[in-house]
């Protein structure tokens, strides 16, 4: 296996510890460590890409996982926000985003029935960024206020990080409309 592969299932094995991290609040300064978790997940995602693209080390596991790790780890964290008591989160992007999510993964099954691996687009990886950078951003709100104590303006979770939140959503609509319109191709109501 080689090291972007790696990467990839690292990523995939920090999901656990970022739930424990963010959801055992005996452990001092937990959302800091979950905050921390996540980071280093979401740096996996843009290393083992980088790696596998200079390195020539594309594979079609990576191409199958890496996205899929992605989905697992920000969907994950979304969740979280819904129902977490210091920040909660509308589970109406949460349902947008895991639709799409299905989607994608359906289309992508009917493209490999055709023997073709579909990998993800600028607009999927746009999207996948700004919804880690947004979920860093709400992991930080929450360091501050409930780890450290710092009181911040109201304004910020419910304006800014829900802006956030809205920005991603948008994006994940746009990739999934590009993305159906890319594998139309492989979709045949006849088979």
């Amino acid at each position: 296996m080689n090291l972007p592969n790696k990467l990839t299932l690292l990523r995939v094995f920090l999901i656990p510890v970022f739930l424990v991290m963010i959801y055992v609040d005996a452990i001092p300064f937990h959302f800091l460590w979950a905050l921390v978790v996540f980071a280093a997940a979401s740096f996996t995602d843009m290393l083992d890409g980088k790696i596998a693209r200079k390195q020539g080390l594309v594979t079609n596991f990576g191409k199958f996982l890496d996205p899929l790790a992605d989905k697992v780890l920000v969907i994950t964290a979304l969740l979280v926000f819904v129902e977490l008591e210091e920040f909660r989160m509308s589970a109406i992007p949460l349902i947008i985003i895991v639709a799409r999510e299905f989607m994608v993964s359906g289309l992508r099954l009917l493209a490999a029935e055709e023997g073709v691996v579909v990998a993800a687009g600028i607009w999927g990886k746009l999207k996948t960024a700004f919804t880690m950078v947004t979920i860093v951003g709400v992991m930080l709100y929450l360091t501050v206020c409930f780890d450290f104590g710092v009181q911040v303006p109201g304004f910020v979770p419910t304006w800014i990080l829900g802006a956030l939140i809205w920005i991603s959503t948008v994006l994940t609509i746009i990739s999934g409309v590009l993305y159906l319109k890319g594998c139309w191709a492989y979709i045949d109501s006849d088979k």
